[in-house]
């Protein structure tokens, strides 16, 4: 069996200890990872800090560059990339195709806003004195990603860091790591001076400890739950140190009376089966509106029983298995914990064969009542629970009902309300008739207990730029 090495300071690098990655599809073993402790984080660090002096004086331009250079290497490497992504995530074959080429859109949108860490001038008040505003690289940043888009939220980290001037620790999930080495194996390709971009596996509580605690860090960008987020503010508050924060979802759906009944559903089902439904910004709840509530339960329905369920590797397939036998049975616990309370489930709600796979059913719980567990915690898995809601005011008020606010949807084809909705959802993300609402060109974050700071649009560079202002008093001419 193959051991996948890290990759340090330019060096490819075994260690003496390894984790197993393993096919949720099939529960084969599929390859391993090295891992480190913290002496070699710290190492990382060092390395890290000492490229950095020279990384922050090249021009973006030349920045951009290297990124530019690194997503044509992911472009050449697609289909290899997109079947590693699907055998340790076991999501279909399609998504992991767009996994990548959303990762090298990333790394293009970034190489050109390197060019453009803009700072402005400001109107002296003072005679003899003028005011300069500038933008400087943090320095060096840790960046901790999940499994469910395993290179997508790596890159979506790296490339902003990287465009802003400062140098990355990356740390991936370690049952999708694999995708992440293929990923450095791209940056080494492409000339990135050593020390710039580094990826060190291992322990999360180990690796985060050290990130939290050494100074030569200035920066940690997260992506995971919102009780891991709580952890790393704790443990950043003894140094102060900034994080960016992605943390969970609980997003809702809602679909008025009077929206195009195909659209809604269409959208439905991707906001809420994507990625096998674990996405943080999945819809968890879903509330159409009296009038319409029995045909798009119906036509929803109709369709989610025609989704084909299986390795991702297989034609045709939509929904793969979920990660491993924890999120199983927490999915098959929140669909019973809703039927034992009154809900009706109206297709799925089993596990399906084989018994190596973590394969759930796509399933549809309908007439969820309040107190269900699926309605206030994050479902991570293809389940979709709906309700019926009867005016606009009810709707927005059970929408915002929870300490999540990462992303929300809303299907109407009434002007009025769309922005009457937009307005007052609390959420960072909103689809408007539209199930897949992210883009490269435009902010990424959550409101309330969904998260600090954005990602992605210019916002996503801003994250790893300090402000300074500069008053010049000028002599007398």
């Amino acid at each position: 069996m193959q051991i996948s090495p890290l990759y340090l300071n330019g060096e490819w690098v075994t260690t003496g200890s390894a984790r197993n990655v393993t096919n949720p599809a099939t529960g084969e073993v599929i390859g391993a990872i090295s891992l480190a402790g913290r002496d070699t984080v710290a190492r990382a660090l060092d390395d890290a800090h000492d490229a950095f002096s020279k990384w922050r004086q090249l021009p973006g331009r030349s920045r951009g560059g290297y990124l530019n250079r690194i997503a044509e290497l992911l472009d050449s490497r697609k289909d290899e990339i997109a079947r590693l992504i699907t055998l340790e995530n076991g999501k279909p074959m399609a998504q992991s195709a767009a996994e990548v080429a959303l990762s090298a859109d990333h790394l293009r949108w970034f190489a050109e806003e390197a060019k453009r860490a803009y700072g402005r001038i400001v109107p002296n008040q003072v005679d003899g004195k003028r005011h300069l505003v500038i933008k400087s690289p943090m320095g060096v940043a840790g960046a901790i990603t999940p499994w469910n888009f395993p290179l997508l939220l790596a890159v979506r980290k790296v490339a902003p860091a990287l465009a802003a001037g400062c140098t990355v620790v990356l740390k991936p999930a370690t049952m999708t790591p694999l995708c992440a080495v293929a990923f450095a194996e791209c940056v080494h390709a492409s000339g990135l001076p050593k020390g710039v971009f580094q990826l060190v596996a291992g322990p999360a509580s180990e690796i985060a400890s050290e990130l939290l605690s050494n100074p030569i860090c200035r920066k940690i960008t997260f992506t995971g739950s919102t009780e891991v987020g709580r952890q790393l503010i704790a443990g950043a508050a003894a140094t102060v140190k900034p994080l960016s924060l992605e943390l969970g979802g609980q997003a809702p759906l809602i679909v008025f009376d009077d929206a195009d009944l195909e659209r809604a559903v269409e959208g439905a089902l991707i906001a809420k089966f994507r990625n096998t439904g674990q996405s943080c910004i999945a819809a968890n709840r879903i509330y159409a509106q009296r009038g319409i509530y029995n045909r798009f339960v119906e036509a929803f329905v109709a369709r989610v029983r025609q989704m084909k369920t299986g390795n991702g590797l297989d034609p045709g397939v939509e929904i793969g298995p979920l990660i491993d036998r924890e999120a199983l049975d927490k999915a098959l616990a929140h669909i019973n914990d809703a039927v034992e309370r009154g809900a009706t489930v109206l297709c799925g709600g089993t596990r399906i064969p084989p018994e190596t796979g973590f394969f759930l059913a796509p399933t549809v719980i309908a007439n969820v009542p309040d107190g269900a567990v699926c309605l206030s915690e994050e479902t991570f898995a293809p389940v979709a629970a709906i309700r019926a809601f009867d005016t606009e005011a009810e709707a927005l008020e059970q929408a915002n009902a929870s300490i999540y606010g990462l992303s929300a949807y809303v299907f109407t084809q009434n002007l009025d309300r769309a922005f009457r909705c937009i307005e007052a959802l609390e959420a960072g993300s909103i689809g408007l008739n539209d199930g897949v609402p992210t883009t490269s060109q435009c902010p990424f974050g959550g409101a309330k207990q969904s998260g600090w700071g954005r990602e992605l649009g210019i916002e996503g560079m801003e994250a790893f730029l300090e402000t300074k202002h500069v008053a010049m008093r000028l002599s007398a001419g």
